[in-house]
């Protein structure tokens, strides 16, 4: 540590944007080494704008994990595309993400547009290139550098990390010089409360197959510390009608509990600690449209 307090140091914020399910989460996950993202095969996971941070070399990376960005249908998808928009705001580098696999789709066609009328010259990443032959990845590269303006481009696989140190040197050359904005052990700047009710959603995803997770939130309303050591932490599911409150438990509370036991192992193996986790499941009709809901997540209700 003594070395890197000598030599110059810098940091600076990195937004992910792309199309949902492109893989931003995975390389926030990845790089900090530890989940601070949620991540699901299904679209549409990520809700709120999570900094993920972590150290390369000389350089503390704070990225901004942003919701994915497309056509919004309902308020909150508003709300979480404004959030994504916001991220490119704040930070000194803009990385937009691509699933190779999927190619220049419609979504990542807007995305590059709204870059092109805003004049935001970003880095492109084409993700998932172990799914892809070379050729169809230097083609994809090709049509998306010529239809947008961009710094430089880099093929990687943030689930397995292939070739994904040349991108992060690039990050990490490229930030502002700057004292570091966060404590060397910091992952996160989201309260464990917080982030234990993301990984409670992620599991809602895993276990319930159907669209149901997409009309449900997942709220803290309890996080303490006992006598003991252990934590007591008590997490409601907001669900819009009965029959989706019946799903969620499970015949005689079978889904709730694989749901519970799931999510505990992983916010205890997170935090290192012993966790009582307490699942409540409750009907709010219109959530959606609860001005309450967005601010607890930081999201705009109005956007």
């Amino acid at each position: 540590m003594a070395e890197k307090q000598q030599s110059q140091t810098r940091c600076g914020f990195v937004a992910l944007i792309g199309a949902p399910n492109a893989g931003k989460s995975t390389i926030t996950n990845n790089f900090v080494g530890s989940k601070v993202s949620i991540v699901s095969p299904k679209v549409q996971t990520t809700r709120t704008m999570v900094k993920g941070i972590g150290i390369y070399e000389n350089t503390q990376i704070i990225f901004l994990d942003t919701p994915g960005i497309f056509k919004p249908k309902r308020r909150l998808d508003r709300a979480m595309v404004t959030s994504a928009w916001d991220g490119v705001a704040d930070a000194d580098i803009v990385v937009l993400v691509v699933d190779a696999k999927r190619g220049f789709d419609d979504e990542t066609q807007s995305i590059v547009a709204k870059l092109n009328k805003n004049h935001t010259e970003a880095v492109l990443v084409l993700n998932k290139i172990d799914l892809v032959q070379k050729e169809k990845l230097l083609e994809l590269s090709a049509k998306i550098n010529a239809a947008g303006k961009f710094k430089e481009t880099f093929f990687i696989s943030a689930l397995t990390g292939q070739c994904s140190d040349d991108f992060y040197k690039y990050l990490a050359d490229n930030l502002p010089i700057s004292p570091w904005y966060y404590p060397e052990d910091q992952i996160s700047d989201m309260p464990l409360r917080l982030l234990a009710a993301e990984i409670v959603r992620e599991k809602l995803f895993t276990f319930l197959h159907q669209e149901l997770p997409y009309a449900l939130t997942v709220e803290p309303e309890l996080w303490e510390r006992k006598e003991n050591g252990s934590i007591r932490a008590e997490i409601t599911i907001y669900v819009e009608r009965e029959n989706q409150k019946v799903i969620v438990l499970g015949k005689g509370g079978s889904m709730i509990k694989r749901i519970g036991s799931a999510a505990r192992a992983e916010i205890e193996e997170l935090l290192e600690e012993r966790v009582h986790l307490f699942l409540f499941v409750k009907v709010r009709e219109n959530w959606q449209e609860d001005r309450g809901r967005y601010s607890v997540w930081n999201l705009n209700f109005n956007a």
